[in-house]
């Protein structure tokens, strides 16, 4: 081997590997099975992986060829190993290369090393079911769920391709992310409306990308220790308390489904910076891209990559930094694009927060910081909902917030050579809850457990690498860490079996909500519509009303009320109401569209007209405004308010988007009369009373039989009666 030049200790980067890897070069072959030499192997060569290294680590080769340590971090280096085709380099990749491919012991570490990550991966995913597998006999809960499946026309539709386009031409409950759309269409179209095939699919999402976090940090760092410590760390991103909201509740799809491609992005990152081709980085953006559409918490994935490139890629050179920055501007402008989206498509999510002072939403950020690491280490009392203390903070709470927040910076800051992770944790936690930490006010939570899906991590990176740092010792790590570790995973099991207990019904989450915060205007408000789908409208109306007096802009809370009062007869107090939440959230098409009903029971049909018209300004799809509004058009007793031709184009626009019902059939059939279309108006009448009859909807069957009889006469439906 032609000579090279042998750099200084310090120029190595790692003196103690280094010399770990001599020593037992000469004296290690009793001791091959130590894995203190392989983890400091491991370690060197990593340090040392990339551009301008590879005389540095050609040397080392020469230096510690006959040890077993070089063996085995050559032979796990082999594929991600990245040399510039100097002649170093060019010589180091043979040896590699040789040395993987003929020594018998390099084949048989290779082999364990991939079957120590297949059972890791194994116990992961046996894990995560063990803990959420109960929620497959959950149900749905009133909580979102309507909104994102159970009363969403499209989405109940199944997959099909004019779902598909609804999805991305469309925004869904004020957030614009059609891949979560399509998700709960697909999960639609495989089990209907029974809520465990939905709860199945959001369990193997987590699983998933519980499995892809493990993969991700263990193939950055490499090591033995280093491929424990990711299990540990993911293991405890599967199962902790924080996980339960984002797993078991339906709603929160996008929490699991934009989990998995943020995993998937991070391996493809890794994979990228070990050899920097077009079709890799083309692929990297993708998964992004689709992270990006699952839910847009994601726009601070580029920030987390240079983190990453600090530690552990060690690609964060003084002469490299601009270069980093410049490689990640496509992701940047995917991250912006999507900001633009969300910010469009959360402008009426705002609520009555959107005016709170700066300084209310400054001051509860910075408790919100602190208060997810206390949740973190306390995962107790754990609800859906945390009310927004608006002025109601305490000042010594915010004091408190501050000083741990500015200690933990000064020494990640100040312990950022000797424990990089430490920073790049610290960094990861702080940055991706800014989209979602309140300075921009979207909701009316002050807080919530899913926003800590993803930003935990950068936590559970900093205190499992910290805690492997301070117990060194091979010895001690066996003997401590494994028990310890233990007994965290299965008290974080425990508590997260309970609190998915919480999450069985709607009765159950409210109920339990309400134990831990009494003046929750949210869990009344759930606990309401719970007692209105039982029947019980005058409770029902009692726990609106309260709702409504914790917090009056509670949009769901006049909504509900409206609609338990026009039970009531009560229909003037209930059109209130629901102008009311208008009035909060234009885009509220439930409302809108019980409006004009309730409007046209009163005989208001122009009213009635323009409460479905403002739906149709918002979804110009929605079947059930253009099945209102072409029935008014189509048969109005008033000449002046009656349109046969867009009433037409109105029906079919209902059947195209919400397809053929019995109520449907007979708007189209009235409209083609209208028109003078009898003969199809008689057929489409036929068809739909044939529906009706196989629904068992005896009233409807009659209905549609006598507009036949008009049709097959030559006359049109000209009625008062518009609500149907």
């Amino acid at each position: 081997m032609a000579a090279v030049e042998r750099p200084r200790l310090w120029q190595l980067g790692m003196g103690g590997g280094v010399n770990s890897l001599q020593f037992y070069g000469r004296f290690g072959a009793g001791k091959r099975r130590c894995g203190v030499v392989e983890d400091s192997a491991m370690e060197t060569a990593t340090s040392l992986r990339g551009p301008g290294n590879s005389r540095r680590l050609l040397w080392l080769h020469d230096r510690v060829r006959s040890s077993f340590a070089w063996r085995v971090a050559a032979a796990a280096l082999a594929n991600p190993l990245e040399l510039p085709t100097d002649a170093a380099g060019a010589a180091l990749c043979r040896i590699i290369r040789d040395s993987s491919g003929s020594d018998r012991f390099n084949s048989t570490a290779v082999v364990r090393l991939k079957t120590l990550k297949l059972a890791i991966c194994s116990a992961l995913i046996t894990l995560t079911w063990a803990v959420f597998g109960q929620t497959l006999g959950h149900e749905f809960i009133n909580y979102d769920d309507p909104l994102y499946v159970t009363e969403n026309i499209h989405v109940r539709a199944g997959l099909n391709w004019h779902g598909v386009i609804w999805a991305f031409t469309h925004v869904h409950s004020q957030n614009w992310h059609p891949l979560t759309t399509i998700s709960h269409m697909l999960d639609c179209q495989l089990f209907g409306l029974k809520a465990g095939g939905h709860h199945f699919v959001n369990v193997l999402w987590h699983s998933a990308a519980a499995v892809l976090l493990f993969l991700a940090l263990a193939q950055m760092s490499p090591s033995r220790t280093g491929i424990w410590s990711s299990a540990f760390a993911a293991a405890l991103f599967a199962i902790h308390p924080l996980r339960v909201e984002s797993v078991a509740w339906i709603a929160e799809r996008k929490d699991v489904l934009s989990g998995f491609f943020f995993m998937l992005t991070l391996l493809a990152y890794f994979r990228w910076t070990q050899k920097q081709t077009l079709g890799r980085y083309v692929t990297m953006s993708i998964v992004l891209a689709l992270g990006l559409m699952s839910k847009p918490m994601l726009v601070t994935l580029p920030i987390i990559l240079l983190l990453l490139d600090y530690w552990p890629l060690n690609r964060f050179q003084p002469s490299a930094t601009a270069k980093l920055i410049v490689e990640k501007l496509p992701l940047f402008a995917l991250s912006l694009g999507s900001c633009v989206a969300t910010l469009w498509a959360q402008n009426f999510a705002l609520g009555s927060t959107e005016f709170l002072p700066l300084k209310w939403r400054i001051a509860n950020a910075i408790v919100s910081y602190f208060d997810y690491i206390r949740q973190m280490f306390w995962p107790v009392d754990l609800i859906p909902f945390y009310i927004h203390p608006e002025d109601r903070l305490e000042l010594w709470r915010l004091i408190v917030a501050a000083i741990v927040l500015i200690g933990i910076t000064a020494i990640a800051f100040v312990r950022r050579r000797k424990n990089p992770y430490l920073l790049v944790g610290w960094l990861w936690y702080l940055a991706m809850l800014i989209p979602v930490i309140g300075i921009i006010q979207v909701g009316l939570q002050g807080r919530a457990d899913r926003y800590t899906y993803l930003p935990q991590i950068g936590l559970l990176i900093a205190l499992v690498w910290l805690i492997c740092d301070l117990t060194k010792s091979r010895r001690l790590q066996a003997a401590l860490l494994s028990g310890a570790a233990a007994i965290v995973v299965a008290t974080l099991s425990i508590l997260s079996w309970k609190q998915i207990t919480h999450w069985r019904n709607t009765e159950t989450v409210w109920s339990h909500t309400i134990a831990v915060e009494p003046d929750s205007d949210v869990a009344q408000l759930g606990l309401a519509t719970s007692l209105v789908m039982r029947g019980q409208i005058d409770d029902a109306i009692e726990h609106y009303q309260r709702a409504l007096r914790f917090r009056d802009g509670n949009v769901a809370a006049h909504y509900g009320l409206g609609m338990a009062l026009e039970q009531k007869h009560k229909t003037d107090e209930a059109i209130f109401h629901l102008q009311k939440a208008l009035s909060i959230q234009p885009d509220y098409i439930a409302a809108s569209n019980d409006l004009g009903v309730m409007f046209a029971s009163k005989g208001e049909i122009a009213n009635a007209i323009a409460a479905w018209r403002h739906t149709l300004s918002f979804d110009a799809d929605d079947p059930i405004a253009a099945n209102g509004l072409a029935w008014v058009l189509a048969t109005a007793a008033d000449a002046d308010l009656r349109d046969g031709r867009e009433a037409l184009a109105l029906a079919q626009r209902a059947i195209r988007s919400g397809g053929e019902t019995p109520f449907t059939l007979r708007t189209l059939a009235a409209a083609q009369a209208e028109n003078n279309q009898f003969a199809e108006a008689v057929a489409t009448a036929e068809r739909g009373e044939n529906l009706a009859k196989q629904e068992g909807n005896v009233a409807m069957a009659e209905s549609l039989r006598h507009c036949a009889d008009l049709f097959r006469r030559g006359e049109r439906v000209h009625t008062t009666q518009v609500s149907h």
